[in-house]
């Protein structure tokens, strides 16, 4: 039986088609087109990170670890088309990350990968932490230099003003309750004792013949 080359060609051509088939829906799956952070980047700080797809993506999920195995993603990650973004926690520390990520592309393949970066961090804060030490220790001795004459003022000049006046109101008291005997009673003594004897020189007088 012979076989027209037109019938030929059609065969081969639906072999080609059917060969073909199964391989198509390969090349169909979305993959990871950049990431930022880029695999192997070092980076000085890090609020989020964007990873950008082929096509859109459904039911992101991203993690972002330490090299001990610590997470520092902060919340969910939200997907926006071919766009899926994720926040970090605030003040990480420098050293070795991955972000471990998984979604499902368009076509319902699930896509999953990691990317390992790191994180150098800002050696300023550093500097400036050291430099505003100094201006907080130096008014330190100058504060207390000056408080500690005027707290030893008032004790240097209270013994001058209080200490003698006690003695010398003890020792006024002493004198007036040592007199005894007042001036007056002096005088009268001396005039009573001057007019005995002058009566008694008077009648020794009269009885001499």
């Amino acid at each position: 039986m012979k076989t027209s080359p037109f019938a030929a060609a059609f065969v081969l051509l639906a072999a080609l088609v059917l060969g073909t088939a199964p391989a198509s829906p390969a090349f169909a799956h979305d993959t990871l087109k950049s990431s930022d952070p880029a695999k192997g980047e070092k980076v000085e700080s890090l609020e989020e990170v964007k990873l950008t797809f082929s096509a859109g993506v459904r039911f992101p999920n991203v993690v972002l670890r330490a090299g001990d195995g610590t997470p520092y993603h902060d919340g969910k990650p939200a997907a926006d088309g071919a766009v899926v973004r994720q926040k970090v926690k605030a003040g990480l520390p420098p050293g070795e990350y991955v972000i471990a990520y998984r979604v499902v592309s368009s076509d319902g393949h699930p896509i999953e990968g990691e990317i390992p970066f790191t994180l150098a961090g800002d050696p300023a804060p550093s500097a400036t932490s050291s430099g505003s030490a100094t201006p907080d220790e130096s008014p330190a001795p100058e504060g207390s230099g000056t408080t500690a004459p005027s707290a030893a003022a008032p004790s240097a000049t209270a013994p001058s003003t209080t200490v003698p006046l006690t003695p010398a109101a003890d020792t006024a008291g002493a004198e007036g309750s040592g007199g005894g005997v007042p001036g007056w009673a002096w005088l009268v003594v001396g005039g009573l004792t001057g007019v005995g004897i002058g009566m008694f020189f008077s009648m020794r007088n009269k009885k001499q013949p």
